[in-house]
């Protein structure tokens, strides 16, 4: 193979998005490394603005159809032109296999998706790179054995916590069609994904780190006067553990003077509501989804940082949400749970504070934190030494650029 053209095919369920920036700092790291990439997104764009990030990526921007039915003669072309290969009856029996244990539209849809991928691949495309362990990687497996390539994926948070233990596994074997490599960003979801597999060096445990030369330099942190600024960034989901947060709030002191912004995507007219009910709302910002430079304004004019994570009904639950380094970066005080990886990053008293996600602990930790400005101090400056020493994009950049390498055949 002249691998010197060698595409990769990146699969991604939606590009872009504000809530993925780990990905887009991703695939930008990559290309500047020599990849040459090429996304399939699965999803039209949502967000009304987009990160200086996505603006640095190269790569061209395909978009399969989002609904079977929108596009339908795209789909028939799709299968018509794959029909003729031993792989696409190969990916039939394996959809099929998949749809008798998920009978969902969901299930039609991915393999709708991957007829049409499969069919408008260029020809020089060596391999194909999934992100998301659920449906992102369920088109990619149908298309990659409609064509007979080799298919890698990166699993992240809910698509491993949420993801059925039989569709986890048979992504996990090469009997079955499964991916050449796994790469996750937790030791947490490693250890579950490695007992999965039919081999444990299957998996890999590659964190995002963080591109620190993507934000300015952390300001001088002094003790002020004034009220306590506090800040979340988050989507207004269940895991994220923002009710519990609010009503935490409902129970700071009355003499504590304190603001809370908040920073997110989501439908909030319940905890809106619920602030009202407390009679804390004047003491709260909404600001919506916002882009980086955004966010990076609200961490340096911030004390606290809290993500007040909990694992959600359906076992959904955070990773190692790159907000909380992107905090450090900032020199800002860390306040969360130990939910999942959060703990591989903070150790407790040191780096920060993992409270329990109940509101009468959260409102004692942020209590504690208003009192004892010091404490902050000292623990946002751990934070930031743990970041630059443990947590730096270029060594896992590194890791995930030799697995690539070797799917594509370099």
């Amino acid at each position: 193979m002249n691998t010197k053209h060698a595409r990769l095919a990146v699969v991604v369920k939606g590009w872009p998005r504000l809530s993925e920036t780990f990905i887009a700092q991703e695939l930008v790291a990559l290309e500047e490394m020599g990849h040459d990439l090429e996304i399939w997104s699965l999803r039209f764009p949502t967000d009304k603005k987009r990160h200086p990030l996505h603006d640095r990526l190269k790569a061209k921007v395909n978009y399969l159809p989002e609904y079977l039915y929108q596009e339908p003669l795209r789909v028939l072309r799709g299968i018509g032109r794959n029909i003729l290969r031993t792989g696409f009856w190969k990916a039939t029996a394996v959809w099929l296999w998949d749809l008798m244990r998920d009978r969902t539209t969901n299930r039609g849809r991915r393999f709708g998706q991957a007829c049409v991928l499969a069919a408008e691949l260029p020809p020089e495309t060596a391999a194909l790179y999934a992100h998301f362990m659920h449906t992102p990687a369920s088109v990619t497996r149908y298309a990659a054995i409609m064509r007979g390539m080799d298919w890698g994926v990166s699993a992240h948070a809910k698509d491993i916590w949420t993801s059925p233990e039989w569709e986890k596994r048979e992504k996990l074997q090469a009997s079955t069609y499964g991916a050449e490599f796994l790469a996750t960003c937790t030791g947490f979801g490693a250890e579950h994904l490695k007992g999965l597999a039919d081999r444990r060096d299957r998996v890999e445990l590659i964190y995002h780190g963080l591109d620190l030369a993507r934000f300015p330099a952390p300001p001088e942190r002094t003790i002020t006067d004034g009220p306590l600024r506090l800040l979340s960034v988050g989507r207004l989901v269940e895991k994220k553990g923002f009710d519990n947060l609010i009503a935490a709030l409902g129970q700071l002191p009355e003499t504590l003077d304190w603001h809370w912004q908040h920073i997110g995507g989501g439908n909030g007219d319940t905890l809106k509501a619920q602030a009202r009910d407390l009679g804390i709302d004047h003491r709260i910002t909404w600001s919506g989804a916002c882009d980086q430079p955004e966010v990076i304004e609200a961490m340096r004019a911030s004390d606290i940082f809290v993500l007040p994570s909990r694992i959600a009904k359906d076992g959904d639950r955070d990773g190692l949400p790159n907000v909380l380094m992107e905090a450090a970066s900032q020199k800002l005080c860390i306040l969360s749970t130990p939910v999942s990886a959060i703990p591989e990053f903070i150790d407790t008293g040191v780096h920060g504070i993992l409270s329990d996600d109940a509101p009468k602990a959260l409102a004692a930790a942020m209590t504690d934190l208003a009192d004892n400005p010091q404490k902050r101090l000292s623990m946002a400056e751990a934070a930031y030494e743990r970041l630059t020493n443990h947590f730096l994009m270029g060594p896992h950049i590194k890791a995930l650029d030799a697995r690539l390498k070797a799917l594509i055949g370099e």
